[in-house]
C-alpha cells in the first residue's frame, strides 16, 4: 500500500471524506495531535485503525463530531453538564465520556458501555467530518505506546504503507484532549490536557474527581475508561526516568551519569548549564510550550540515537499536569527525587 501526503484544501478534504466513507484510515491533523480517523459506526473500518497502530483491542477511541446533532450517533444521554461543558469548551480540545448509543461501533468502545465523543476545534478535522457525514473515531496517528505526532511527517514515519492517506496540518495544542467521564455519579477527571480540571470545575460549578490513574498506574485487571491510561504510552525508544527536584540538583545529577547515549530532556535555556547532549521542551514557567513541544522532544531523542534519558520534571497542577501524566507514562513510572 502507498501512503499518499497531499496539502488541506477542498478537494483533499473530499477525497479524505470519499475513502472514509469507504471504510479506510485516514490521518488528519486536529489542534492536539494527529488523528488516525476511521467511520466511528462501522465495525469494519474501526479495526483497521488497530491493525495500523498495533493498539490493544481492550484501548477504547474517542469518536469525533462537527456538530451537537452528530451526538445521538456516540451517546444515548446528555445531562445539562455535558452541554455546559459543550458550551463552555466546543468546538476544542475536551473529551466526555456518556453511555454510549446502540449506534456507535462497539469495536470503539472496547467492550465499554460508555462512549467518549469530542468536537475538534481544527478547521480541517471539522471540514472532514461534515463532508464525511459521520462520527469519525480517531486515536493519534502513531503506532502504539510511541509518542504521538504532532506532524504529517511523524504520520508517515510510522503510517507509510499501513495506511492510504495522510492530509498536511499543523497541531497548536501538542498534546491530547482532557477527558472527564459524566457517566456516574460525579465528574471525574481521567486525562489531563489543555482544558485544566479547574477551568472544568468552573463551568460546571462543582468539584471534579481526579482518577488515581492520572499519576499512577492502572491496577491490575483494571479497564482503561479512557485513551492514554496505560501503563506506558507515548515513549521514545530510549529509557526515560524524571528526575523531580531542584535544577542544581537535577545538574548534579547529570554531572555523575553522563555517558554515552545518555541525553537530559531538559527546559529550554538550560543547555548551556549541562554536561550531556540536550533536547528541549519548553521553558520550565510556560507549561503551554511544554505541551506543544514535548512529543517532538521525544522524537528527537530517537532520531538522535539516545538510549537513556533523564528528564526534567515539570509542575503538576494546571496545563503542566497533562505534561507531567504524557512523560509519566513515557517514563514507565519511574521517578527519581533528586
Amino acid at each position: 500500500m502507498r501512503t499518499c501526503l497531499k496539502q488541506a484544501g477542498a478537494a483533499s478534504v473530499a477525497e479524505a471524506a470519499r475513502l472514509l466513507r469507504a471504510g479506510e484510515v485516514v490521518g488528519i491533523p486536529t489542534e492536539t495531535v494527529y488523528g488516525l480517523a476511521a467511520n466511528a459506526l462501522s465495525d469494519e473500518a474501526v479495526p483497521k485503525i488497530f491493525a495500523a497502530k498495533g493498539r490493544p483491542q481492550d484501548n477504547p477511541l474517542i469518536s469525533h463530531i462537527a456538530s451537537l446533532d452528530m451526538l445521538p450517533m456516540v451517546v444515548r444521554e446528555v445531562p445539562g453538564a455535558a452541554y455546559r461543558l459543550a458550551e463552555a469548551f466546543w468546538p476544542g480540545p475536551l473529551t466526555l465520556i456518556l453511555p454510549r448509543s446502540k449506534t456507535v461501533a462497539d469495536s470503539v468502545c472496547a467492550g465499554l458501555d460508555t462512549a467518549s465523543v469530542r468536537m475538534p476545534s481544527h478547521p480541517v478535522a471539522l471540514a472532514v467530518i461534515r463532508a464525511a457525514g459521520v462520527p469519525l473515531a480517531a486515536p493519534s496517528a502513531n503506532l502504539s505506546g510511541s509518542p504521538s505526532p504532532t506532524t504529517a511527517a511523524d504520520v508517515l514515519a510510522d503510517m507509510e504503507g499501513k495506511i492510504t492517506f495522510i492530509l498536511d496540518g499543523a497541531c497548536s495544542v501538542g498534546v491530547e484532549s482532557t477527558v472527564i467521564s459524566l457517566a456516574g455519579a460525579q465528574p471525574v477527571l481521567l486525562r489531563p490536557g489543555y482544558i485544566t480540571k479547574e477551568q472544568l470545575e468552573d463551568a460546571m460549578g462543582c468539584t471534579v474527581a481526579l482518577s488515581d490513574a492520572v499519576l499512577h498506574k492502572l491496577k491490575d485487571g483494571e479497564s482503561a475508561a479512557s485513551p492514554g491510561m496505560k501503563y506506558k504510552h507515548y515513549a521514545p525508544k530510549a529509557d526515560v526516568t524524571i528526575l523531580k527536584g531542584s535544577f542544581d540538583a537535577y545538574k548534579e545529577y547529570m554531572k555523575s551519569h553522563c555517558a554515552d547515549g545518555v541525553y537530559a530532556l531538559c527546559f529550554t535555556g538550560e543547555e548551556p548549564a549541562l554536561p550531556c547532549p540536550c533536547v528541549t521542551y519548553g521553558r520550565a514557567d510556560k507549561p503551554d510550550e511544554q505541551a506543544h513541544a514535548l512529543f517532538s522532544a521525544l522524537r528527537e531523542l530517537d532520531a538522535r540515537g539516545a538510549k537513556t534519558v533523564f528528564a526534567r520534571c515539570p509542575a503538576q497542577e494546571g496545563v503542566a499536569m497533562a505534561v507531567y501524566n504524557r512523560l509519566l507514562r513515557a517514563a514507565a513510572f519511574r521517578v527519581v527525587e533528586v
